[in-house]
């Protein structure tokens, strides 16, 4: 689909604090509140105290089935008929699966090919029909659009989504109301859903907390249009953190990310890989890339965050066996 300036300002002028509560009751029923925990040997390690949002407790492993449901539960009866499409490198997918199937509609997935094993599994589970095209996320959401007018299916994109938005945006409610002293927030950038579900919640209730992006440096064009002000498209976007392996911004999120984050940090690929480490090591849970990506960045600027209160997302525990090998040999 083309997004013209006129769409994004108008789906734009949708997203509310309104919107977000009234998800989080139509999300009710399927998800209950993750924890926002702090763990003392991860504190020692990074020399300060975080508190982290355990989005990886979640039915999918990651934060974006909050989004799923509060899509679906919008749709009527002929939308539903109908069936939807999207494409992802994996959590959007799933989560988009499940809700799919709570639902009684039909989702087809495109993933790229060599995709995550496990999260095509998953995908699959949860009674998807996955398809695996191009060497990308982006080329096979240009995919989407060829299936999508071939067999009249409902597209999702896993961005330019106000209803996405507002459902991911209730765990930053969540945060907020458990931690009402939160003065920082770090979360991981890939399309960018879950840092204006951020920006949506705080700059309407604490507009003073200080909101930071995190992008792999190998996949930074989110980083990239921040820094001159609109849309960067990189050639590549080579990062073992598959929710960040986005090569090209999204229309919707990249206007408020330009206009509301204080900060974007990027980080490298053996500064996720020994977060991820860390991560299993001092609190037992497992940070797929995208998730470790954000501990990495709270690392990187320990200093800069010295006295803060500093809340993070786990956004996802979905890593494959092989690159948690790879993790787990890292010095």
């Amino acid at each position: 689909m083309h997004y013209t300036d006129e769409n994004i300002a108008a789906m734009r002028a949708s997203i509310s604090l309104e919107g977000v509560y009234a998800a989080r009751k139509r999300i009710a029923d399927f998800l209950k509140p993750t924890q926002l925990l702090r763990h003392p040997l991860l504190d020692e390690a990074l020399g300060m105290p975080l508190w982290v949002k355990h989005e990886n407790h979640l039915p999918t492993g990651a934060f974006k089935i909050r989004g799923g449901y509060n899509y679906m539960a919008q749709l009527d009866d002929e939308e539903r008929k109908i069936g939807v499409i999207s494409a992802t490198r994996g959590n959007h997918g799933q989560s988009i699966a499940l809700a799919a199937r709570d639902f009684g509609v039909r989702a087809v997935i495109a993933v790229p090919e060599g995709n995550n094993p496990e999260k095509n599994a998953a995908i699959r589970a949860f009674g998807a029909e996955l398809v695996e095209h191009g060497k990308d996320y982006d080329e096979a959401r240009e995919y989407c659009s060829e299936l999508m007018e071939r067999e009249g299916l409902r597209y999702i994109h896993s961005g330019n989504e106000p209803d996405l938005i507002h459902g991911v945006g209730t765990y930053s409610l969540e945060i907020l109301e458990e931690l009402p002293q939160i003065d920082t927030i770090v979360i991981p950038i890939g399309g960018g859903s879950a840092i204006c579900g951020a920006i949506t919640v705080l700059r309407a209730l604490k507009p003073e907390v200080r909101i930071v992006g995190v992008q792999a440096a190998n996949a930074d064009c989110v980083y990239q249009s921040w820094k001159v002000g609109h849309a960067i498209e990189n050639e590549s976007a080579d990062t073992f953190a598959d929710g960040l392996a986005t090569r090209v911004t999204m229309a919707l999120p990249l206007s408020m990310i330009l206009d509301e984050v204080d900060d974007i940090i990027t980080v490298t690929e053996e500064e996720i890989r020994s977060a991820a480490k860390l991560i299993l090591e001092t609190t037992h849970n497992l940070a797929e890339g995208a998730a470790a990506a954000s501990i990495a960045a709270v690392r990187k600027e320990r200093d800069a965050l010295e006295g803060r209160c500093v809340a993070t997302v786990l956004s996802g525990g979905n890593i494959d066996q092989q690159t948690l090998k790879w993790v787990m040999e890292a010095i």
